[in-house]
């Protein structure tokens, strides 16, 4: 068991732990939860014995082994898999005392602990931790040089995994894994044999991987068991008992002093007042719980567009060498909400970038309408703000006949107050950083809204609140993310980035995830040439229904914006002289919506005959 018994630690004069106490089972898996700031990577150096305690106790197993991951796996001609091999420290020096020593039984000794530790699979182990962080095998041979900072973070956790220590501290484990990779590392914790405690703001990383969840508030621990969502039930329960009988108590005492105000100097009242008065300092205060400051985005509305905003027909896109993605046929409308899975360096980056306008298309055809806006949110645009600039500086250069209020009121729409306004971006919060870069890509009020990873640098609230302005923001969305949360709430429409191509996913997202873990319905291979045909399954039926579904729901939709055209047009004074270029554009629109109503019936016609065609099959 992991024992922390009264501990106090402050830094700068101000108190992150005051007599904190909690008791950690061995075995269990706990996601430590607090405000950014409250001391949650404090409390991993302090139980790694990196900082010394004001007070109190941390008590470890004896003999257990502490693990986390490492800054960085530096850069070395050292390959990936012999890294993470190497980070089993026991294993590699038994073997090179294996080859060296001459005594018979400290021989006998070393072979029997190598068995005991299963040395001789560990090679096929780190293998199997590597390709589920994303490294296929090719890769696992190459250099640590070859690769970014961020797939060397990769590198890292695969060796801590690797090395199995006794308690496995992980801060926030998935801020560099895409969907496939967090998937994945979910489910590797579940089956670890030993402690856990990870420090992540992945909703679903901590509701599926941990049993408890350990939260750290005014300086106090306080273990609840459950996952994440019950733990978050729980505490607002308190809070709304906590706020009841801070309320019930200040009335109590209220009527008191009322009493004592009244009566306290006259005869025959005053034992009774006198009562009061002790009453009143007998009484214990209950303090309200704080109001907790409310986290919003506020994305600027663009104006109605026609469908589609972007047609892709045969389209191929990729960098200096062969295409990464060809023969892609894709529409996005502006109603859509749209996920973009796929194991890492199959393209989805690659499709953002295209969509967003950063890269050229390599052949095909792609059109957009005429006046589409575009925002574009990437990772590494974070790293790229002007860190000797403000906020505020960044808005100016970019729009610099606005004034300065209303520029400031924008930040202020994503949660940069006038206190982060001028404050210089080297000094901003990873979680500020990302608020300004979503500001930026939203400045022109975009009717595509394109966002790769956004969730990176956000607490939970953000992330919620992120999730909040999504669904009200009435442009389309591509979203690229391993926060399965935000995914499951946003998205409507899933896009399948495998082998080259770009095609819908008809399944869900838990489907997905059983899909990656190799627990769904597997993939059925191509039929050779010349086979017989065989009757469609129960997944190819369900496809092609829920292809009829969506294309009834899109003419639905296109029926509607027929209407509402329909009416504009029947208006008497949209004919007005001084009114011909506005009738012109409504007449356009129509004619927009009208071609789109065609091919979705056409389509759905299609759809229609694909199904009755499996039927008939049947």
């Amino acid at each position: 068991m992991l024992k922390i018994e009264g501990i106090s630690y402050s830094v700068e004069g101000r108190p992150l732990f005051d007599q904190a106490s909690a008791d950690i089972p061995a075995g269990h898996k706990i996601g430590l939860v607090g405000r950014n700031g409250a001391g949650k990577t404090t409390l991993f150096r302090l139980i790694r014995g990196e900082l010394a305690l004001e007070d109190g106790e941390i008590h470890l197993p004896p003999g257990s082994r502490i693990g986390g991951v490492a800054q960085e796996v530096p850069s070395s001609a050292t390959s990936l898999l012999d890294t993470v091999l190497g980070a089993d420290a026991e294993r590699t020096a038994l073997l090179a005392e294996a080859d060296t020593t001459k005594d018979p039984m400290r021989i006998a000794e070393v072979q029997t602990r190598l068995a005991d530790i299963d040395a001789w699979s560990a090679e096929a182990r780190a293998s199997a931790i590597l390709k589920g962080l994303g490294f296929d095998t090719l890769a696992q041979g190459r250099p640590c040089s070859d690769f970014s900072g961020g797939w060397r973070m990769r590198v890292a956790l695969a060796g801590v995994l690797f090395a199995q220590p006794d308690i496995l501290l992980l801060d926030e484990p998935t801020n560099y894994l895409d969907l496939e990779g967090a998937i994945w590392l979910e489910d590797y914790l579940q089956k670890y044999p030993h402690t856990v405690i990870i420090i992540s703001h992945d909703r679903a990383l901590l509701n599926r991987a941990v049993g408890a969840i350990l939260h750290l508030e005014d300086g106090k621990l306080t273990l609840y068991s459950g996952p994440y969502d019950q733990f978050a039930r729980q505490r607002e329960e308190q809070r709304a008992v906590r706020t009841a009988s801070a309320r019930k108590q200040d009335m109590r005492r209220a009527h008191l002093q009322g009493f004592v105000d009244r009566f306290r100097y006259q005869a025959n009242k005053a034992r009774q007042a006198q009562s009061r008065i002790k009453m009143l300092e007998r009484m214990v205060p209950i303090s309200a719980p704080e109001d907790r400051a409310t986290i919003a985005f506020s994305f600027p509305a663009p104006e109605e567009m026609s469908p589609p905003l972007v047609t892709l027909e045969d389209a191929a896109v990729g960098y200096d060498g062969p295409p990464v993605l060809k023969g892609m046929n894709l529409r996005i409308d502006p109603d859509d909400r749209i996920a973009l899975l796929g194991r890492n360096g199959e393209g989805k980056s690659t499709l953002s970038k295209l969509l967003a306008g950063k890269l050229p298309l390599a052949s095909g055809q792609m059109a957009k309408s005429g006046k589409l806006r575009i925002g574009y949110f990437a990772q590494h645009q974070v790293d790229e703000l002007q860190l000797y600039e403000s906020p505020l500086q960044h808005l100016d250069r970019l729009l610099p006949t606005e004034g300065k209020s209303k520029l400031r009121a924008r930040l202020a729409g994503f949660g940069l107050g006038a206190d982060h306004a001028e404050t210089i971006v080297d000094r901003l919060s990873g979680g500020q950083k990302a608020r300004l870069s979503l500001v930026l890509a939203t400045l022109d009020a975009p009717h595509l809204l394109i966002l790769d990873e956004p969730t990176n640098h956000l607490d939970i609230e953000s992330r919620e609140a992120l999730v909040d302005a999504l669904t009200s923001y009435n442009g389309a969305v591509i979203l690229v993310s391993h926060d399965m949360h935000l995914l499951g709430l946003v998205a409507d429409r899933l896009w399948l980035v495998n082998a080259g191509s770009v095609a819908p996913y008809e399944d869900d997202l838990d489907g997905y995830r059983s899909f990656l873990l190799g627990i769904g319905a597997p993939v059925e291979p191509q039929k050779a040439k010349g086979a017989p045909p065989q009757k469609p399954s129960r997944v190819v039926f369900a496809q092609l229904k829920a292809e009829v579904r969506a294309c009834e729901t899109r003419i639905a939709t296109l029926n509607d914006m027929r209407d509402t055209l329909a009416l504009k047009l029947a208006d008497p004074g949209l004919y007005a002289p001084d009114m011909e270029s506005q009738a012109q554009i409504w007449q356009s629109k129509y004619a927009e919506v009208m071609d789109g109503l065609d091919r979705a019936e056409a389509l759905w016609v299609a759809a229609l005959q694909a199904l009755e065609n499996a039927q008939a099959a049947s």
